[in-house]
């Protein structure tokens, strides 16, 4: 059935009378038509062939519907139902199932509220850091449970990627992108993939390329009985499913850049190598893998505003394809590693600066936060907010947390991450092994002490609930005696509201030069700058 033919059974479809309903509303795509109808939503698969994908008859749309429903029931095992067939009698009458000849194939859905799929929370500013981590942490539950797929992934296949992503975007693009625009994102990418060649058959090799999600922007993933819920997985092509699990997570890091969401897509950056801390190395893939996705975004854009009959779905859809593709070129951009030290007893609000301060000094993503409560719970093979026992906490389970602590931050700086170490950094010894760090790799390195008076600590510490952080008002006085502010540390008042004390970092920090557009200046002769 060609596309022409296929006409007659989209007619059907959006009729009412089709399912016993009263209306029908329908969502359209590049390569699906889905029918909303009652309680159930019902996808058909458009008869085209791009390079990517091929729904040109109706046994390859079956055998499409069949994998879909089978690959999404990974992630939405309520939401994916079955596949229906549309038939045809003798007489020319179509129905959904039932006796005649098989013209065509639904995939069969519960219908969700589309208020809840995170493009349009986003749109309207209604996504939260605690849906984020939550959606963090299913993302990187799902990955940890996919097997190996050791044939797919590497860089030849990233470089096809690439080379695909220059056809679309030529072919599709016309009158939208600059062909030598085009060339030179394509050939930048191809030098990135070539410079980390060596990386990528590393993670290749040791199990990092999984059967993922492959298409996991904003709009795949919905709040379902109050949790975020991934659909819509790529079924059509393995080689785009069977990826390394960072290009599977950056689409949605990417999506989150360009809507110009910071503070989220730090709080998924660092969730969710919080939880896959293997995953540290790959870093230094993730520009490269951001400009990747966001060119397939700009070209599938393209498609559907070449597409759309409404004038302002084309006008907002070529608008969207030209975002896309300016930010698939800047994500290159990079800024340079650096190393930040927050230091200071328990309760001073640390983390909280810390993940403040994270979104301003470190592009694209952020800095990557290494906090060392986290980092224990881990070396203990627990969630962040689970709860250790004192016997966690004895000096020599403290030295191994700083070791690894110092050893990730160094092999994050080496991938090009700036990165944040939050710890108390009480003793002299550890306080000289980040400085260790900061001068092997010969990076930028400032350090911020905190300290408030014991009443508000001790008030900070009773109150703290659902936190990886075990201290309480009696750890904060054993602390107290080694809690001297270093002399060499810019030391901060931190019993100001936290907004200030944001303000006030950022403007140390921006006379360091640390700040985009703030130029670089002497740091003060006195280090304690409040």
């Amino acid at each position: 059935m060609t596309a022409d033919a296929q006409r007659e059974v989209v007619a059907f479809l959006s009729q009412p009378e089709a399912y016993g309903v009263t209306s029908v509303q329908r969502v359209e795509t590049h390569a699906s038509v889905v029918f909303l109808a009652g309680g159930h939503a019902y996808k058909l698969k458009k008869a085209v062939r791009f390079s990517y994908l091929d729904y040109s008859t109706p046994e390859l749309r079956r055998a499409a519907c069949e994998k879909e429903l089978a690959l999404n029931r990974r992630t939405a095992p309520d939401l994916y139902l079955r596949v229906l067939p549309v038939c045809q009698t003798a007489e020319g009458e179509l129905s959904l199932g039932g006796d005649g000849t098989i013209v065509d194939w639904l995939l069969v859905m519960l219908r969700f509220d589309a208020s809840g799929q995170f493009d349009r929370l986003a749109r309207h500013g209604q996504l939260t850091v605690a849906m984020m981590r939550d959606l963090a942490d299913r993302i990187a539950d799902f990955h940890r449970s996919l097997p190996e797929e050791q044939q797919f992934g590497g860089p030849a296949a990233i470089a096809e990627i690439i080379v695909e992503n220059d056809g679309n975007l030529a072919r599709f693009g016309t009158g939208l992108f600059d062909p030598a625009a085009i060339s030179r994102l394509t050939m930048r990418s191809l030098d990135e993939a070539s410079r980390h060649e060596g990386l990528l058959h590393q993670r290749q090799r040791s199990g990092h390329v999984r059967r993922s999600h492959g298409d996991l922007h904003l709009g795949n993933i919905a709040l379902w009985r109050g949790a975020p819920m991934l659909f819509d997985a790529i079924e059509f092509s393995d080689r785009l499913a069977c990826v390394d699990i960072l290009y599977d997570l950056s689409f949605l890091l990417m999506d989150l850049v360009e809507r110009s969401q910071g503070d989220l897509t730090s709080v998924v950056f660092n969730r969710y190598l919080d939880r896959m801390p293997d995953e540290a190395e790959g870093a230094a893939l993730l520009p490269l893998f951001l400009s990747i996705h966001a060119a397939i975004r700009a070209h599938v854009q393209a498609t559907v505003a070449g597409s759309a009959t409404d004038a302002a779905a084309r006008l907002e859809a070529r608008r969207r394809a030209m975002s896309y593709f300016t930010l698939a070129e800047n994500l290159f951009q990079a800024s340079p590693p650096r190393l930040l030290a927050i230091g200071g007893v328990s309760g001073t609000g640390k983390s909280t600066l810390a993940a403040h301060l994270a979104p301003h000094v470190g592009q694209p993503l952020g800095a990557r936060i290494l906090r060392s409560d986290v980092i224990r719970k881990r070396l203990h093979g627990l969630a962040p907010e689970d709860h250790l026992p004192d016997s966690a906490y004895t000096s020599d389970q403290t030295a191994r947390v700083y070791d690894a602590l110092c050893r990730e931050a160094d092999l994050l700086l080496a991938a090009g991450c700036t990165v944040i170490a939050d710890a108390t950094f009480l003793e002299p010894a550890e306080r000289a092994a980040i400085q260790a760090v900061a001068d092997r790799r010969q990076v930028p390195f400032a350090r911020i002490w905190l300290d408030a008076p014991d009443a508000v600590l001790t008030a900070r510490l009773s109150a703290r609930t659902g936190d990886a952080s075990d201290a309480t008002p009696a750890v904060l006085k054993l602390q107290r005696s080694d809690a001297a502010a270093p002399p060499d540390w810019a030391g901060f008042a931190a019993d100001i509201p936290v907004s200030t004390l944001v303000f006030r970092t950022l403007r140390y920090l921006g006379r360091l030069g640390w700040l985009v557009g703030i130029p670089a200046a002497q740091p003060p002769v006195d280090a304690s700058v409040v």
